[in-house]
């Protein structure tokens, strides 16, 4: 019998691809009328290549993707650097890849790898409304009222999961009272001085800005985030130039060059809900941010999905559903719920402190080598 995927994002696809190079047949079910990611650049790091590569395509990935030199920390307001991490040959022989993407340089190769895999049915405008289940099977309910019948249901259909919703029960996602600020540029319109192969994190008073070369060097990735208290979720609003630098003050001088070269904005409010460990209902599970959706800052959403599909793939066994689930949410749960926390901390203590905490935050990194800052790295790459 068929195993359902709800949702055709990074981790559906993963989700679809792992489970039907096991032997299984698989059918997505998207709701948008084409499979695409919404957004721009991401990192990938160690941890979701060696996902990507166990789902055979790592090399593709890599291939489309800016391998940076360093990962930088400035200060917003002095420009000064607070840290840097190299990522050399040292770092990559004790973790591997890091690397700096287009979003739709993952979702493409796994959509590619999932047309060209005769077990995988892959089907848009096919919304889930709601789910049903007996002893033998289970039924997506889709917007229209068909039913389309497999032995499993995974609910990958993120932050606002219509299979969550049945299963959890737990309502809208929290809003974090962050709002994220989005830009493309091309590179070509990039002054020479601004150009390097790193990410650099500007971190001011209660905002922070990232800025990072993607889609083959084509374009810079910016990322600006203000914690300005935003109560109402958004999603991709346009906003003016204007409008986003009121958010940004006191700002040095790279910093500001930076954001005057976009000229067009969009802003998300970001939310994340609190971890839990019911991801299963009988023969339904969740998975990526349907499960354990987590704030930016810790560079995680995509690579998290990539872990729960290779894990969930490698344990599932058909004659035994219920079990498979249960074990895969047992391995997944108390991870993703480190991950959380560890995303909020980050944005907190890291991203985005002032005064005191700012400089207790420098202090602490001018402690660190980069042989502590790897071993602080372990739990999350290694």
């Amino acid at each position: 019998m068929t195993v359902l995927v709800v949702g055709g994002g990074i981790g559906g696809l993963a989700a679809a691809l792992g489970l039907a190079r096991t032997g299984r047949r698989v059918t997505v079910l998207e709701a948008a009328p084409a499979f695409e990611e919404i957004g721009a650049g991401i990192q990938v790091g160690p941890n979701g290549f060696r996902m990507l590569d166990a789902l055979g395509v790592g090399a593709v990935v890599r291939s489309r993707a800016v391998h940076v030199d360093e990962l930088r920390l400035r200060c917003g307001v002095t420009g000064w650097q607070v840290a840097g991490l190299p990522v050399d040959d040292g770092f990559r022989a004790r973790f591997g890849t890091y690397a700096v993407v287009h979003r739709d340089d993952v979702l493409a190769p796994l959509l590619d790898a999932c047309r060209s895999d005769e077990r995988i049915d892959l089907r848009v405008d096919s919304g889930v409304a709601a789910y049903a289940q007996d002893a033998d099977g289970v039924a997506a309910v889709l917007r229209s009222g068909e039913l389309v019948h497999g032995q499993a249901l995974i609910g990958a259909d993120g932050l606002r999961s219509a299979v969550r919703r049945q299963l959890v029960g737990d309502g809208d996602p929290q809003v974090s009272g962050h709002t994220t600020f989005r830009a493309v540029i091309p590179a070509r319109n990039v002054p020479h001085s601004l150009k390097e192969n790193v990410v650099t994190l500007w971190a001011g008073p209660r905002y922070h800005v990232v800025w990072y070369v993607i889609a083959g060097g084509r374009y810079v990735n910016l990322v600006a985030t203000a914690d300005n208290g935003a109560s109402e979720p958004v999603n991709g609003k346009p906003v003016g130039h204007a409008d986003v630098m009121r958010h940004f003050a006191p700002l040095c001088d790279d910093a500001a060059r930076v954001m005057e070269l976009a000229d067009e904005w969009r802003a998300w409010v970001l939310c994340d809900r609190a971890p839990i460990t019911n991801w299963q209902d009988q023969r339904v599970v969740l998975l990526g941010d349907a499960a354990h959706p987590v704030l930016q800052y810790a560079a995680q959403g995509a690579c998290q999905a990539l872990e729960d599909a290779v894990c969930l793939s490698s344990v599932f066994d058909p004659r035994d559903v219920l079990g498979s689930f249960a074990r895969y949410a047992a391995l997944r749960s108390e991870r993703a719920a480190r991950v959380h926390h560890a995303s909020r901390w980050m944005g907190r203590e890291i991203y985005h402190p002032a005064g005191e905490a700012a400089l207790a935050r420098d202090a602490m990194f001018a402690s660190w080598t980069v042989a502590d800052l790897h071993e602080r790295l372990e739990w999350l790459y290694g």
